[in-house]
């Protein structure tokens, strides 16, 4: 699957007020489920040395799959495609890479 489909088909699934433009319905929800993937590692840490399990993983894969969801929601809302956001973000790392500037902070090193 690449991210033109799985764009497509995310956006059957979203039932929401405001369909179309409401970016900020989509945005909370990609909020709360990033939280949710921070709380399953910051478990893993505490609880399990820091050694993930086979449960662990499998709610993470899931975790994951909500916050990709959002993602392609706010990415509709906002009529961007999911892929040219994940084509220009690699450009731009790559960018960044070869300019000796992968580490560090700001958006435009």
């Amino acid at each position: 699957m690449n991210f033109e489909t799985y764009q497509i088909n995310a956006r059957k699934t979203a039932i929401y007020p405001s369909l179309g433009s409401n970016y900020i319905y989509p945005t909370l929800g990609l909020v709360g489920e990033s939280g949710e993937v921070a709380e399953k590692i910051k478990k893993v840490l505490r609880d399990k040395d820091g050694v993930f399990d086979q449960e662990t993983l499998i709610g993470l894969k899931k975790e994951l799959g909500d916050v990709l969801w959002y993602v392609s929601n706010i990415c509709s809302e906002l009529n961007f495609s999911l892929e040219d956001i994940a084509e220009e973000n690699l450009n731009k790392l790559k960018k960044r890479s070869l300019e000796g500037k992968i580490k560090g902070s700001g958006d435009n090193r």
